[in-house]
């Protein structure tokens, strides 16, 4: 059974960082996308940044690059969310997600549906 449980989330002041990890579980990830989303109040879904566990290419939405950062550790299963310079905007449920890349060149990185495995999200609230 695939497990996804994030962690690191919390309160920020403006300007400050948050780390957040996603311990993924449960199936060899070797092949996966490992994605990671945020959902504010009344908002949908949106894509933050991605990777995948084979390769060294990373993927962020364009509002993010340069204040967020996605790795990973192999050994520990682990996917990490580095986030630098938040903003009050930034504050939402921060989901983890895993999706199994069958088709590298035509995977879509950014698509909440390609996705098949979610965690249960990590709240980030960054104050002004």
């Amino acid at each position: 059974q695939v497990q996804l449980v994030e962690s690191g989330g919390g309160l920020a002041q403006a300007g400050g960082s948050l780390r957040l990890s996603c311990a993924a579980s449960g199936r060899t990830f070797t092949n996966y996308a490992m994605g990671w989303f945020r959902q504010a109040p009344g908002k949908e879904r949106e894509f933050v940044a991605a990777l995948r566990w084979r390769g060294d290419s990373t993927y962020y939405a364009d509002s993010k690059k340069g204040r967020f950062t996605i790795s990973r550790d192999n050994a520990k299963n682990t996917v990490y969310l580095q986030m630098n310079r938040l903003k009050p905007d930034d504050t939402a449920v921060y989901y983890c997600a895993a999706g199994d890349v069958y088709y590298p060149g035509s995977f879509d990185y950014t698509d909440v549906d390609g996705y098949k495995y979610w965690g249960q999200g990590t709240q980030v609230t960054v104050l002004s």
